[in-house]
């Protein structure tokens, strides 16, 4: 029975005919073999030899060691492995993130980063508004986006609700958001709280200011679409999926539907079951990448190092794979910033970010003492002063609501 080694260490890698993955393994096996264990389990191998296996399926088919480091493999998968279907995610992952982690005989493995050919990238349609759309959307075409998260994240009644997103809104907020765990509870229906939230953003554009509200659809998978048409009916302006709980197919569905007519907003409640421990799972920066390409418009990517869930350490990367327009044909994605997020904060994530981004506080509206309203003046002033390149506490002087906010969280 023939073996086969599927080590090409230093061999030129057409990156228009694979898929090319980076892997972090932590074993105590030699790295060769660790990596040819994961190339043969993802692609044409399995644990013992088979007689099945022959030169041509082999040299088609079989996936690439190209290179190895300390704790790094970089594996090539062909794109003859990945099914014909249009933008069949669900199979993508199985081959780039399947059974690997699994394997007992390696320890740890986490999926780093991964690169995929123009001939896959065009079967996905992206973002149908992103950044430049979502900004037209709200007639902001400089500043930062600030927001809200409306709490306490459940168990507020549809007018008490709306009435939060009113207040968040005349403080100068140009988004809010449900929660992730906010879908269509009996306390809040979410046709009833759709409706309510839609009066409030059409009183608030009749006084002269935009602000957009992201509805909560995550539900079944065969239902999603069907919802998405029901609330943009109640008047919903923007939608919001959890895309580790539904599914990345779920955001695609919607972006693909023509009948979809408002940004989709994508939470990634959950991620941190497969993105925190540094050595095993899945980093953030594949779980973005293929948000983008699913067509997601505005994507939660932490908060660059600052506030309560900074999260993954390359949240830096999770922002570049929002924003590059170079190596992608889609439109860029709006990067938003939120988790432990207060006005003293907002200047630093900021000048890590740019001006594209997103920043939406909960409690750091909510938990003001003036009030929600007061709250939103603080966020909006704090933004202001950084687009303006002017030091927080300098600006404070002239502004009650963000220096009340700065002595009660301080800055950072």
């Amino acid at each position: 029975m023939k073996t086969y080694s599927y080590l090409h260490l230093g061999e030129d890698i057409d990156p228009d005919s694979f898929v090319i993955c980076d892997y972090r393994v932590t074993t105590e096996m030699p790295m060769e073999k660790a990596a040819e264990a994961i190339a043969a389990e993802q692609s044409t191998g399995t644990w013992t030899g088979i007689t099945t296996l022959n030169d041509d399926v082999f040299e088609k088919y079989g996936a690439r060691v190209n290179k190895i480091g300390k704790d790094t493999v970089r594996i090539a998968y062909p794109v003859a492995d990945f099914s014909l279907e249009v933008g069949a995610v669900p199979q993508i992952l199985s081959v780039i993130a399947g059974n690997l982690f699994g394997l007992e005989s390696i320890g740890k493995l986490r999926l780093e980063d991964v690169f995929f050919p123009k001939s896959m990238l065009k079967e996905f349609k992206g973002p149908k508004f992103g950044i430049e759309g979502i900004r037209k959307e709200l007639d902001r075409p400089k500043k930062p986006l600030v927001g809200t998260i409306v709490k306490p994240k459940i168990g507020l009644p549809p007018k008490e609700f709306a009435d939060y997103v009113y207040e968040a809104g005349k403080g100068g907020l140009t988004n809010s958001k449900d929660d992730e765990t906010l879908v269509d509870q009996t306390f809040c229906p979410i046709e009833d709280r759709t409706v309510a939230v839609a009066e409030a953003l059409d009183r608030l554009e009749s006084e002269g200011h935009k602000m957009m509200h992201a509805i909560n659809i995550s539900t079944a998978g065969h239902k999603i679409l069907e919802l998405a048409d029901k609330v943009q009916s109640w008047g919903a302006r923007e939608i919001m999926v959890d895309v580790i709980t539904c599914g990345f197919s779920a955001v695609q569905v919607l972006a693909e539907d023509p009948s979809i007519k408002v940004p989709i907003h994508v939470h990634r409640t959950m991620h941190g079951a497969m993105t925190r421990d540094p050595l095993h799972g899945i980093s953030m920066l594949p779980i973005t990448k293929i948000v983008r390409m699913c067509g997601g418009d505005a994507l939660h990517i932490g908060t660059l190092g600052v506030g309560k869930m900074s999260g993954d350490p390359r949240d830096h990367h999770n922002l570049d794979a929002c924003l590059d327009d170079i190596t992608v044909p889609y439109r860029t994605v709006m990067p938003v910033c939120s988790g432990g997020v207060y006005p003293g904060i907002v200047g630093r994530i900021i000048e890590a970010s740019g001006f594209d981004v997103q920043i939406q506080a909960g409690g750091g509206v909510a938990g003001h003492p003036g009030g929600v309203m007061k709250g939103a003046m603080a966020m909006s002033q704090a933004v202001d002063a950084a687009f303006e390149h002017i030091p927080v506490e300098e600006y404070a002087k002239d502004h009650e609501e963000l220096r009340i906010a700065l002595e009660k969280w301080g800055q950072r």
